[in-house]
């Protein structure tokens, strides 16, 4: 299911906010990410950036909760009527992945600033779909992929863009947990259902939305992430904390001309996506993409990228999350004594610093009307190779997107390498 269609309105209205003004924000979806960030929001409303004025969730509890926790922000079942909110300026979307795009598109038709969590869509269509409408209304989209504010990464695009590496062949990372019980299995709130009244209410129609309707199921609203309907599974939840940030620092905005997926449930039975997952990309400037992961298995692969002439070391352990202080980029053995020649050592550490936080990112780029980090472009080729890659799990296919075209198609597409 895609975004449903809407006719085009009149260029709505937007406050001209001033460098000290507040933003008034409001959140939807307060499940475990949303709370998260509806914490870091009040945080921010403590130092005067901005003002939590609405919460949303279908969940009653959760919503009334919210609203308590924001000093008495104005509380909605339904996200189109916070989005009448008067004195709205922009939202934080942490619902469930098959509603991302919908609120997104919705919100910037009502003059929103957006700030999406990962993944920036559940589809690449909608991806595609996401990106018109911000172009069309000038909107700020930031997509929740906090590591892509991480200085290493901006320290790795300058080295990449300086050439330290020669030319790029392959980057690889992984996202790997291990439990007894299995990934995403959400603790379930037994009293609570669209049958109940009061605090207890869900209304699962309504957050099935564009989905398959199914009859109520407490497993599936709780642990959305097993479910294709509502989720990818690793691919969406963990490999977009991966794939963000490096496309960030290849410097060269591409999207994939081959892509598979492959992998399995392997040990936890209770779930439709896989437990183990590795998906492969090609990109047409010749550089190739490998992500690893398994729900069963915590060890992870190193975190690095490699050209003819170097390699950056990113994250030693592999866990693509969290600063760290250094990278390393040391000299292939072949072009030791050049690169000892041009860069003066053959391992070069680069030290990394603090930078602005993400959701400072965002807030900024509210105010100064400028392009945020991970914007609707960077979140739409992540978009591209994860969705893809759960196709081609799911279908036994090799996929590949056209970027002319932005479509689809079954076969790959020749690098021009």
């Amino acid at each position: 299911a895609g975004v449903a269609a809407s006719s085009a309105a009149a260029m709505p209205a937007r406050r001209k906010l001033g460098p000290n003004d507040r933003i008034n924000v409001g959140v939807i979806g307060i499940g475990g990410r949303g709370s998260g960030l509806l914490k870091q929001a009040l945080g921010k409303q403590g130092e005067g950036a901005l003002q939590v004025v609405a919460v949303c969730d279908v969940y009653q509890r959760r919503v009334n909760r919210a609203a308590q926790r924001a000093n008495g922000a104005k509380a909605y079942l339904h996200y189109e009527e916070l989005l009448d909110h008067p004195e709205l300026d922009a939202v934080i979307i942490a619902t469930p992945d098959h509603w991302h795009a919908q609120i997104a598109i919705d919100a910037i038709k009502k003059g929103k600033d957006v700030y999406v969590e990962k993944p920036m869509t559940h589809t690449v269509e909608e991806a595609k779909e996401l990106c018109k409408t911000v172009e069309q209304y000038g909107a700020v989209l930031q997509v929740g992929s906090q590591t892509t504010s991480q200085d290493q990464w901006h320290k790795a695009q300058k080295a990449i863009a300086d050439g330290m590496l020669g030319k790029l062949l392959l980057s690889q990372g992984s996202y790997h947990r291990n439990s007894t019980g299995g990934e995403w299995n959400y603790s379930i709130d037994r009293d609570a259902g669209p049958e109940r009244t009061g605090e207890g209410f869900i209304d699962w129609k309504k957050w099935l939305g564009l989905a398959i309707k199914r009859p109520w199921s407490p497993e599936r609203y709780f642990r959305f992430r097993k479910y294709w309907d509502y989720s990818g599974g690793i691919a969406t939840d963990l490999f977009y904390h991966v794939m963000a940030p490096m496309t960030l620092c290849w410097g060269k905005p591409e999207f994939p001309c081959r892509v598979v997926g492959t992998g399995g449930v392997w040990v936890f039975k209770d779930r439709e996506v896989p437990d183990t997952f590795m998906l492969c990309a090609d990109y047409p400037s010749g550089h190739s993409l490998v992500l690893s992961s398994s729900m069963a298995n915590d060890t992870h692969i190193p975190g690095l990228i490699r050209g003819h002439e170097a390699t950056l070391m990113m994250v030693e352990h592999g866990k693509f999350e969290g600063r760290t202080d250094h990278i390393t980029v040391t000299a292939q053995r072949p072009y030791r004594d050049q690169f000892r020649e041009k860069w003066g050592s053959t391992e070069v550490v680069l030290k990394c610093e603090p930078r602005e936080g993400h959701m400072d990112n965002w807030l900024r780029c509210i105010r100064e009307r400028a392009k945020p980090v991970c914007d609707v472009w960077a979140g739409y080729r992540v978009m591209a190779a994860i969705d893809l890659g759960c196709r081609s799990y799911r279908d036994g296919k090799v996929y590949a997107y056209d970027p002319l075209s932005e479509q689809v198609v079954d076969h790959p597409l020749p690098p021009q390498a």
